[in-house]
Order: C-alpha cells, then sequence, then structure tokens
C-alpha cells in the first residue's frame, strides 16, 4: 500500500513539474506575441501628413504595433533600398516598381497565405499584378495603384479641327497629321503627336514598348526580326517621313508642349496627368485608351507596389500592415490621383475625364523592363539605353533591321545578369 501511495505521489509530482513548464513557455509564447512591435515603413513621392491618418487608425486597432514613416527620394532609391536590405538595416516595409521583381527575388518576403492567399490576390488585383508580383505561386508585393500608359489629348486642337479621338494607329496616325500646324519655313508650331524621338518625347520607352506588345510577331526579347524593324520604323517616321512628320527632334519637351497647348497627342502616366492639371489647370485636356491595331486589346503598365523584406524581424506583423493598405477606405484616403489597383474598385472610377481611360484598360496592362520612371540604376535603366541607341541609329538614317541586331546580344546579357524572364 506504501509502495502504491509513494507511486502516486511521485506521477503527481512529475505532472506537476511537467505542467509549470510547458504552462510557462506557453506563456511566454504569448507574451512573445503580444510584445510590441516596431515597423519602419519607407514611402517614396508622398508625404508624411496624408498619410499619418491612416497610420493613426491602425495603431489605435493595434496598439502593440508602432509604424515609423520615412519619405524617400527616387533618386538612386533601388540601389540605397537594396545595399540597406542586404546590409539588415533597411526598412521593413517598402516600395518597388512593378519589375524589379528580378532584382529583388532574395529580399523580398512572400505573404502568408492565411493573411493574403493566392486566389485572395487573383480576385482583388488586376492581371498585370499577378503577373509581376507573383513568382513560384508566391505573392511577394501589393500593388498601392495601378498605372500605365493613356492617350491624353487636346480638346481644343481636336475640336477646331472637328476631330474624333482616335480608336486605331491607322486613325491616331490620320488626325495628327491634319492637326500639325506648321510655318512658312516648314518648322512645327502645333505637334500632332510626340512620337518619333527619344531626347524630347517623355514616355518614349513605354510606347516603344506598347508598340513591341501590340505588334504581331514583336518580341521585345529578341526584336530583330521584320515585326521589330517595322516597329521601329512606325515610331520614327512621325520624325524622319516627311508625309508623317508630326514632330520634331528641336521642339521642346513633349510634356511642356503638351502643358502649353501646342500639342494635341501626348502619351503618359496618370500620376503625369496629375501633375499636368496642378502645372496648367485651364490645360483642356482628357484621357482616352491607347490606339490599337485592328482587333487587338493590349496596352501597356507599370506601377508602384508594398512589399516586406525578407530580413524583418516582424514579417507577418508587416504583411498585417500592407493587408490594411490594400482595403478599399485606405487606398481611398491614400490618394484621388491615381488608378486605385483593386479590380472592385473600378466602378469609382471609370467614369472620371481623366482616370477612366486608365481603369478601362487595367484589365489588359502588359508590363516589361522599359520603364523611364522607374530610375533604377539597373534593368530598366540598362534596357531603356539599348533601345536608345537604336532608335538614334534609325533617326540618324541608319537600318532599322541592322539596329535591332545591334542590340539583340546586349538584352539577353542583361536578362540574365538579373535572371529576369525572357518571355
Amino acid at each position: 500500500m506504501k509502495k502504491i501511495v509513494f507511486a502516486v505521489l511521485v506521477i503527481s509530482a512529475l505532472f506537476g513539474v511537467l505542467f509549470w513548464r510547458f504552462s510557462g513557455m506557453l506563456l511566454q509564447k504569448e507574451e512573445g506575441e503580444d510584445k510590441n512591435i516596431s515597423l519602419n515603413y519607407w514611402g517614396l513621392g508622398e508625404d508624411e501628413a496624408p498619410f499619418r491618418p491612416i497610420i493613426g487608425s491602425y495603431q489605435l486597432q493595434n496598439p502593440k504595433v508602432k509604424i515609423t514613416f520615412a519619405r524617400q527620394s527616387l533618386l538612386n532609391y533601388r540601389t540605397r533600398l537594396l545595399t540597406q536590405l542586404q546590409a539588415g538595416q533597411g526598412p521593413d516595409i517598402f516600395l518597388i516598381h512593378s519589375s524589379w521583381l528580378p532584382m529583388f527575388s532574395e529580399d523580398l518576403s512572400p505573404a502568408p497565405g492565411e493573411i493574403l492567399s493566392t486566389d485572395e490576390y487573383t480576385k482583388l488585383f488586376y492581371q498585370i499584378a499577378k503577373e509581376t508580383l507573383i513568382n513560384g505561386g508566391k505573392i511577394y508585393a501589393v500593388p498601392k495603384e495601378i498605372d500605365g500608359l493613356a492617350l491624353l489629348y487636346n480638346e481644343d486642337i481636336l475640336k477646331a479641327a472637328g476631330a474624333t479621338v482616335p480608336v486605331t494607329w491607322q486613325e491616331f496616325l490620320d488626325v495628327a497629321r491634319r492637326v500639325t500646324v506648321k510655318n512658312t519655313a516648314g518648322q512645327i508650331q502645333t505637334a500632332g503627336a510626340a512620337m518619333g524621338a527619344t531626347a524630347n518625347v517623355d514616355f518614349w520607352p513605354e510606347i516603344l514598348a506598347l508598340l513591341f506588345l501590340q505588334q504581331p510577331d514583336g518580341n521585345l526579347t529578341e526584336p530583330a526580326n521584320q515585326s521589330g524593324s517595322e516597329v521601329l520604323q512606325f515610331y520614327a517616321g512621325f520624325v524622319t517621313d516627311p508625309k508623317n512628320k508630326t514632330w520634331d527632334v528641336t521642339l521642346p519637351s513633349s510634356s511642356q508642349m503638351f502643358s502649353s497647348g501646342k500639342l494635341a497627342f501626348y502619351f503618359a502616366t496618370a500620376a503625369k496627368a496629375a501633375s499636368l492639371k496642378v502645372e496648367n489647370p485651364n490645360l483642356n485636356f482628357k484621357t482616352a485608351p491607347v490606339p490599337q491595331l485592328p482587333g487587338g486589346k493590349i496596352s501597356y503598365g507599370g506601377f508602384w507596389a508594398i512589399a516586406v523584406s525578407a530580413r524583418s524581424q516582424n514579417q507577418k506583423k508587416a504583411w498585417e500592415f500592407v493587408k490594411y493598405l490594400s482595403t478599399p477606405e485606405v487606398i481611398q484616403a491614400r490618394s484621388t490621383t491615381l488608378p486605385y489597383p483593386r479590380q472592385d474598385m473600378a466602378g469609382l472610377q471609370v467614369g472620371d475625364p481623366i482616370l477612366g481611360a486608365y481603369i478601362s484598360q487595367a484589365a489588359y496592362f502588359k508590363g516589361w523592363y522599359l520603364n523611364s520612371d522607374a530610375r533604377d540604376a539597373g534593368i530598366n535603366d540598362e534596357m531603356v539605353k539599348l533601345y536608345e541607341g537604336a532608335l538614334n541609329s534609325v533617326l540618324q538614317g541608319g537600318d532599322s533591321r541592322g539596329a535591332l541586331q545591334a542590340i539583340q546580344p546586349g538584352i539577353g546579357q542583361i536578362l540574365d545578369k538579373y535572371q529576369a524572364s525572357k518571355k
């Protein structure tokens, strides 16, 4: 009997010790999850003041989370960010361009499935986000906005000429020629379309990428074929072809010409359109989808997205905040001048005279590595430099096929350097 009582006492003592140990571990875990968290957020091109209420609202709901905002300049942004991330000193949350995933492949934390699944992501955001920000079934960033090219047109110029907004490239060319005004010396006074050059045409890399993507058999990765040659000839022809000349390399920048009311057609992003409204509130312009080839439906997109560092000590908490930033209420509070990135918010802007054209094209935006606004000293800048050389060669009388053959090996080298897709 004594042996039985002794055994019971020993077992009870062991159980008590084990219970004490495991309950302590559970308590420590719960306390660890409930500790104060600090998240550093790098904003790009936005001030802290409008962002402060958004942070404040989140911190009211999550009092253990403190978010610090730091405004960044685009100057050397990509290289500064990457250097700090790889040194373990970078922000927890930051912005990347939609074309940057190859350059940040080892530095981004994928979204936890319980916070944001690929199915939910695909339903919420446009196809271009899925194509550029998801890799290997993992989500690496969430769009802050959706943006790309649209056709900005001066209503007064078109009205004076009795012209309508073009839908096809042939219509675009016809109207651009008709509204171009030259003086007695043959110099352009009012330009029909800002195309054909590089130095004084805003967004020429995006325009060229658009033409290649729309062109049957066009291939930005291996452009040296007949289709690629035709694209270069068509683009350069707005300067070099006397019959189609609507622009000149001696003119002021295309943004200056458009803002001063001396340019009918100007391709630009929504971000640029918003700045034009500020620069000249009296400028009478609207936007339209970019022209298409018959039966086609392709436009060119590039935008900024929110990502989380793979070296953050609080990746899950960071992704919870990113998910919060992608809610409709926060997106609306953040900006009214950029197209909303969520498909279920399209109805709020599709009727807008400026943003509507971007929203109506968002479903068929395609992206690549010709983005002048990225300014990344990386894949975009290097690719832009190559294509600029090819275009300038044609502008100086060179053969378009030969110009593309000259840059094609370099394109492959850049894609290999950054381990980017060659599709």
